[in-house]
């Protein structure tokens, strides 16, 4: 009743806490934007994400589409982890010490920055962290039914993002190097196996009917986003995910590795580094082994609390778990967007010491970058709101974004049920051409002006530079609204044909 008590207070606390690690200033981040656009074209795949965020999307537009249940999500997942370190330390025989200090490493670390954006992160962190307790439950007892709940969960996992294929490249070798190798030989795993591919299946059939858009958008990625990655700065970040409480996931590896209670583990130890080894291989980016590390803790705590057993250890116990929560306090003062941006600016040589300032393009820039993604959105879709009420025939209005973050906070904060599209992303498939349309609002990237009015105005009859982003710290600053009304050519016509050839 008692450890019941104290994981309710945990959960609660994490709620809690989750809600109030974003300021006033800022609002929802690109890519939410477009998470919760997939509520409006359901299907069993999409260009950026497999299918379950548009699911999850689904619900939220259900309960209302509030901020509150956005980031309601990621916050559960968030508290779910934490609920499954604690079961997996109660599954290793841990006490009560053991069952605080997991669940406060796994509260006061990275999960927080994580859990704060609805995207697929923070489902994945879970799902990796249910997979490794369901192989614990298994190893543990050598039931069936747990190998069936280890597929299942690596299913959805799938479903839910790409990324835990890693971690199965990272255990299937590990089990290899071990004694556990003999679960091959259990005819239950095929079967699983079966059963996990029946799951993902639908998935598969529509990447293959779309051509595997996941390889285009791996190879995208690569060449515009991991190329910029340094390999000792993901090294780097690992150690910052988790500052003051690291050394516990040092003991964790230890412990699998040569506590004799836990021989039966031992694969864990070679798991990890295969697994850090193949991100490394990949030049991903840091955030990705993000779920590897919850499971540890647990490893980590049990073994601490049988290292700590004495008098001195009942001196020593409380002081890690105070430890655990002051080494989080200089992570709350700079890793949340709780600070202004003239602040951060004004502060901002701690934010560059840290690497926040420097973006996914390698360069240095005002704020973090996912701070700058969240800023200037409610400032679009406005001045789209009121070039949009004045136009001729409005509903005959086509607006075309250049990226998925224009086009998604436009259908998100338009007061007047505007849907915007664009080239960029899975708004490739979402064009609507069933409306004739006459006119044109284009929001264009800044720094591209003067040729999308060479190009574009002599085709319409009246063309206008209507506005721009003003909000100098957002991401967006300088895009450009252009309004052009009463088109010359058949711009159906014209969309279509370079919808087909962005497709291709």
């Amino acid at each position: 009743m008692r450890n019941n008590i104290i994981l309710i207070a945990f959960i609660i606390l994490k709620f809690v806490i989750q809600y109030s690690l974003i300021g006033p200033e800022y609002e929802l981040q690109r890519d939410e934007f477009l998470h919760l656009d997939q509520a409006n074209h359901l299907a069993f795949g999409y260009l950026s994400v497999p299918p379950a965020t548009s699911w999850l999307s689904y619900i939220i537009q259900l309960l209302g589409n509030s901020i509150f249940w956005i980031k309601f999500f990621p916050a559960l997942f968030g508290a779910l982890t934490i609920f499954v370190v604690w079961k997996t330390i109660e599954e290793l025989k841990g006490n009560l010490f053991a069952l605080i200090l997991g669940a406060s490493c796994v509260m006061f670390s990275v999960l927080f920055r994580l859990n704060i954006l609805y995207q697929p992160n923070s489902l994945d962190v879970l799902s990796w962290t249910l997979l490794f307790y369901f192989i614990i439950k298994y190893l543990n007892n050598n039931q069936p039914k747990w190998i069936y709940l280890i597929a299942v969960t690596f299913a959805f996992g799938f479903l839910n993002k790409y990324n835990i294929i890693f971690l199965i490249l990272g255990i299937i070798p590990a089990l290899l190097f071990t004694k556990e190798r003999k679960i091959f030989f259990n005819k239950h795993l095929y079967y699983a196996i079966v059963l996990a591919f029946v799951i993902v299946l639908p998935n598969i059939i529509w990447q293959y009917n779309n051509n595997f858009p996941v390889f285009r958008h791996m190879k995208e990625l690569s060449d515009t986003q991991l190329v910029n990655v340094n390999r000792w700065e993901f090294i780097r970040s690992q150690l910052l995910y988790f500052p003051g409480t690291f050394i516990v996931i040092l003991f964790g590896l230890i412990a699998v590795l040569k506590y004799h209670e836990f021989k039966k583990y031992h694969f864990f130890f070679w798991s990890f580094f295969i697994t850090i080894g193949i991100f490394l291989l990949l030049k991903a980016k840091s955030y990705y082994a993000i779920g590897l590390y919850p499971i540890y803790f647990a490893f980590g705590s049990v073994y601490l609390a049988e290292f700590l057993r004495g008098k001195a250890g009942k001196i020593i116990k409380p002081i890690i778990i105070i430890w655990v929560f002051i080494s989080f306090i200089p992570v709350y003062d700079i890793s949340f967007p709780n600070k202004s941006p003239e602040y951060i600016v004004n502060n901002s040589d701690k934010y560059r010491e840290l690497g926040m300032l420097t973006w996914e393009d390698g360069k240095e820039h005002q704020l973090p970058q996912d701070f700058a993604d969240m800023l200037g959105w409610k400032e679009l879709a406005r001045k789209v709101d009121s070039i949009y009420i004045n136009l001729p025939n409005k509903k005959n209005t086509l607006i075309l974004c250049d990226n998925y973050g224009q086009a998604g906070a436009i259908n998100y904060y338009s007061k007047n049920g505007l849907r915007a599209v664009s080239f960029n992303a899975d708004y490739i498939n979402w064009f609507d051409f069933d409306t004739k349309f006459y006119n044109l609002i284009r929001v264009k990237n800044a720094g591209e002006r003067e040729n999308e009015w060479k190009e574009t105005s002599p085709y319409f009859e009246k063309s206008v530079i209507a506005d721009s982003i003003t909000n100098k710290y957002a991401r967006e600053y300088g895009t450009t609204i252009f309004s052009f009304t009463d088109t010359k050519i058949d711009i159906n016509e014209v969309v279509k044909k370079e919808v087909e050839e962005e497709k291709w």
